[in-house]
C-alpha cells in the first residue's frame, strides 16, 4: 500500500473533518494515509519523512493559522534552518479560508511559503477554499485530483530508482517534478485579499465577484424556489452525487446512574481551568441602543489566573437548557436524560483509525454531554446529513437529504443550511420521519469551543480583578419556524450576570441580603500577541469601534499606572479611532476615555458615529473608522512609517478590518507616493513584524 502523511491544522474541525474524509478515501484508490493534527510532533518528523506530505490547514479570523498549528510555525520560521532543509520533502497543501475576512487562506500561506522557502517541492497545486461560496467548491475537485497527483508522483519517484539504482534518495531532490493540478481548479475562490505576486488583478474585479457569490447564495428565495424541505427541478430531477456514507465507529450503552455529582469540572481542556465568581456586571449601553453591551467582572484573586493587558481568555459555556431538552424530547431520550453515556470502539468499524471522541468525558450523563460538550447548534455538515438520510423512513424527506448533501445540491446546501445557521435540532423538525440513533450525534456533532473574550482591564489599575465586555447576541432563525435565538455564550453570560447586573445609567445597587456571586469557569489563551510594545516610547494607533474598544480600555489602564510609576519616562503618542452607532446610546466607556484624554495618557481621541444624523447645520458627522483615519492619513502615515509605530485593530474581522486594512493601503501609497501593490508589501511587512495586528471581538 503506497504511504502519505496527512496532516491537518484546525481551529473548530472543519481542517480535520476534511483530513479524515481525505483518509477514508484514500484506502479505495489505493494509498494508506498516516493521520495526525500537525500539533502531535511526536507523531511524525518532516526532518526524515520520505512519503509525500499532504497538509490541509484553516484560518483564524485574523488570518493567523490555527492554534494547533502554532508551534509547527514557530518551528519551521526558525531562521537558523538552511535553504535546503526540506529539500527532500514533496507536499501538497489544502487552504481553507473565508473571503469576507481580510487575510483570506492566510494560514495554509503562511505554511506554503515557509515549506518552499525551506525547500520543499509541490508535487500537487495548492488549493485555496473558500467558505464564502462554500468550500466544497474547491474541496471537492481538490481532493478528486489528489489520487492522480500521488499516482504521478509514486510512478516518477519509481521511476527515479529504478534509473539510478544504488543512488540515495537526496540525488533525485534536485530533479524538480511538475505539479499536477488539481481538476476544475479554476472555480477556486476569486477573492485573494492583499494578494502581493498578482498585481494586474483589478479591485472592482474582486468586489464583483464577491458580491455575486453573496447574493448568489444569501438572497431571499422567491414562491418558486426552493426550500429546506422542498426541492424545484432541475435539482429535484438530477441523477445525484452524493458522498460515501461514514463508517460508524462507535457503540453506545446508556446505563442508569448512581446519581453522582457532575460540574463543569467534567469538560475536557488541554488549559487549566478556573472557577471564579461575577463580582460585578454593568450595562454600557442605554435601553434603547440598537446592542445591549454588558461590562463582567471577574474576581481572580483567590487564584494564580493572570493576564497582560491585550490578552484573551476563554469562557467555558453551556448551551442552552431549553435546546437541549428540546433536542432530548425529539430523539425519544428525555427519560435517559440522566443515563451515563458509555462508548466504545464498535469492533467490527471501518474507519481507519477509529479513536472515542476526545471531547465527551467517561462515564458522564447524556444530558451533561449535550449541555457541556457538543455543539448541537453547529450547521451540520454534509456528511451528517448524508447520514441522517439513511434514518429517514419518508421517500421525499430522504431524497430531499440526499440532494442536500449532494453535488448537485451544493446551491441549495449553502443557501438554505449553511448560510441559514440551521442546526442539527432545525433538521430534525423539518424532517419528522427521520429518527437518528444517539450514536450519530456523538460521532458527528463537534466540540462545544469555549468562546474568547479580551481583556478590557489591566491588573495594576483592578488587581485581583479582570474586566471583559460583549455585546448580547440575538438573531432570528427561521429554517423552520421563525424563532428568536440568543448567542450560546453571551445570552448564557447574560442569564448568569443578572442578579449582579448594574443597569444603565450605572447606580449603586441597594445591598440588602446579599445573593451569592455567580460563577463561571475560564482559562487562558496559550498564545497571544496582541500586547503593547516592549519600548514605551513607540507611538501606537488603536483602532476598535464598538467592543473592540476592550483591549484598549487594558493598554490605556496599563500606561496611566507606568506613567504615575516613572514620570520621568518617554512614552510615545497613543490614538484611539472609536465608534459607535449613536453618541447618547452605546458610546462605551465615554467617561473614561474623556478621563484618559484629560490626562494626556489618551493623545488623540477620533470618535465617529455612523446613525446619527447632523444637528442643525453642522457638518455630518464622520460616520465610520476609517473614515477618521482617512482624515488623519498624514499622522497616521508618519507614524506607521517614520518613526516605528504600532497599529493594533479590533473588532469585526470581516467587515471592519478588511475596510481598515483597504484605508492603510491607500494611506501609504498616497503619502509615500508608491503605486498600491507597494502599499500592500509594506502593510504584509508590518504585520510580519508585529507592528499591525488584528483581533477579532464578536463572539456568540
Amino acid at each position: 500500500m503506497r504511504r502519505f502523511l496527512l496532516l491537518y491544522a484546525t481551529q473548530k474541525g472543519q481542517a480535520k473533518a476534511i483530513a479524515e474524509e481525505i483518509c477514508e478515501k484514500a484506502f479505495a484508490h489505493g494509498f494508506s494515509a498516516d493521520l495526525h493534527c500537525i500539533s502531535e510532533s511526536d507523531k511524525y518528523d518532516l526532518k526524515t519523512e520520505t512519503a509525500p506530505l499532504v497538509v490541509v490547514v484553516s484560518t483564524t479570523g485574523t488570518g493567523d493559522p490555527p492554534d494547533t498549528a502554532r508551534k509547527f510555525v514557530k518551528a519551521i520560521q526558525d531562521k537558523a534552518l538552511p535553504a535546503d532543509f526540506f529539500a527532500h520533502l514533496h507536499y501538497g497543501l489544502l487552504g481553507l479560508g473565508d473571503s469576507e475576512y481580510t487575510y483570506f487562506c492566510n494560514g495554509g500561506k503562511i505554511i506554503d511559503k515557509r515549506l518552499q522557502e525551506l525547500g520543499a517541492q509541490h508535487f500537487y497545486d495548492t488549493g485555496h477554499a473558500d467558505d464564502c461560496v462554500g468550500l466544497e467548491l474547491v474541496v471537492e475537485p481538490w481532493i478528486d485530483g489528489l489520487w492522480a497527483a500521488l499516482t504521478k508522483h509514486f510512478m516518477a519517484s519509481r521511476g527515479k530508482e529504478e534509473r539510478n539504482g544504488a543512488l540515495k534518495m537526496a540525488s533525485n531532490a534536485s530533479q524538480r517534478m511538475d505539479p499536477v493540478k488539481p481538476e476544475l481548479l479554476h472555480i477556486e475562490s476569486q477573492v485573494e485579499l492583499l494578494r502581493l505576486d498578482d498585481p494586474g488583478r483589478k479591485d472592482s474585479e474582486v468586489r464583483e465577484q464577491n458580491t455575486v457569490n453573496r447574493n448568489q447564495s444569501s438572497a431571499p428565495p422567491a414562491e418558486s424556489e426552493s426550500s429546506l424541505t422542498h426541492s424545484i427541478p432541475p435539482l429535484s430531477q438530477a441523477s445525484l452525487n452524493i458522498p460515501a456514507l461514514p463508517p460508524e465507529y462507535l457503540q453506545v450503552h446508556l446505563q442508569e446512574s448512581l446519581g453522582q455529582e457532575e460540574s463543569q469540572a467534567s469538560v475536557i481542556s488541554v488549559d487549566p481551568i478556573f472557577q471564579v465568581p461575577i463580582s460585578k456586571a454593568v450595562q454600557l449601553t442605554t435601553d434603547d441602543a440598537i446592542k445591549t453591551t454588558l461590562l463582567v467582572e471577574l474576581d481572580i484573586s483567590k487564584t494564580d489566573f493572570s493576564y497582560q493587558p491585550g490578552d484573551a481568555f476563554n469562557v467555558i459555556c453551556p448551551n442552552s437548557d431549553s435546546e437541549v431538552q428540546n433536542l432530548l424530547q425529539r430523539l425519544q431520550l428525555t427519560d435517559r436524560r440522566e443515563h451515563c453515556v458509555l462508548l466504545k470502539i464498535k469492533a467490527d468499524t471501518k474507519k481507519k483509525g477509529a479513536a472515542l471522541p476526545q471531547h465527551i468525558p467517561e462515564g458522564c450523563s447524556l444530558q451533561f454531554i449535550l449541555t457541556w460538550c457538543l455543539e448541537i447548534r453547529a450547521v451540520p455538515k454534509k456528511a451528517l446529513l448524508r447520514a441522517l438520510s439513511d434514518y429517514t423512513s419518508d421517500g421525499p424527506e430522504k431524497r430531499r437529504l440526499q440532494e442536500l448533501c449532494s453535488r448537485q445540491g451544493a446551491a441549495d446546501y449553502n443557501r438554505l443550511v449553511r448560510d441559514a445557521h440551521a442546526s442539527l435540532f432545525d433538521l430534525l423538525l423539518a424532517f419528522p420521519s427521520c429518527q437518528p440513533p444517539l450514536r450519530l450525534l456523538l460521532e458527528h456533532l463537534p466540540k462545544l469551543q469555549p468562546r474568547p473574550y479580551s481583556c478590557a482591564s489591566s491588573n495594576l489599575t483592578h488587581p485581583g480583578k479582570l474586566h471583559f465586555i460583549f455585546n448580547i447576541v440575538e438573531f432570528v432563525s427561521n429554517t423552520t419556524m421563525e424563532v428568536l435565538r440568543k448567542g450560546v455564550c453571551t445570552g448564557w453570560l447574560a442569564t448568569v450576570a443578572a442578579s449582579v447586573l448594574h443597569p444603565y445609567p450605572r447606580v449603586s445597587r441597594a445591598e440588602g441580603g446579599k445573593a451569592p456571586a455567580p460563577e463561571i469557569s475560564i482559562s487562558p489563551r496559550t498564545t497571544n500577541f496582541f500586547h503593547l510594545p516592549s519600548d514605551p516610547s513607540a507611538p501606537i494607533i488603536m483602532v476598535g469601534p464598538g467592543t473592540g474598544i476592550a483591549p484598549f480600555i487594558g493598554f490605556l489602564q496599563h500606561r496611566e499606572k507606568l506613567q504615575e510609576q516613572h514620570p520621568d519616562g518617554h512614552f510615545g503618542a497613543m490614538w484611539l479611532f472609536f465608534g459607535c452607532r449613536h453618541k447618547d446610546r452605546d458610546y462605551l466607556f465615554r467617561e473614561e476615555l474623556r478621563h484618559f484624554h484629560q490626562r494626556g495618557i489618551l493623545t488623540h481621541l477620533k470618535v465617529s458615529f455612523s446613525r446619527d444624523a447632523p444637528v442643525g447645520e453642522e457638518e455630518a458627522p464622520v460616520k465610520y473608522v476609517q473614515d477618521n483615519i482617512r482624515l488623519h492619513s498624514e499622522q497616521v502615515a508618519r507614524l506607521l512609517l517614520h518613526e516605528r509605530g504600532c497599529i493594533y485593530i479590533c473588532g469585526d474581522a470581516k467587515n471592519m478590518a478588511k475596510d481598515v486594512s483597504d484605508t492603510l493601503v491607500e494611506i501609504i501609497s498616497k503619502e509615500a507616493g508608491v503605486e498600491k501593490l507597494e502599499a500592500m508589501k509594506t502593510l504584509a511587512t508590518l504585520k510580519e513584524e508585529k507592528r499591525l495586528l488584528f483581533k477579532c471581538s464578536e463572539h456568540v
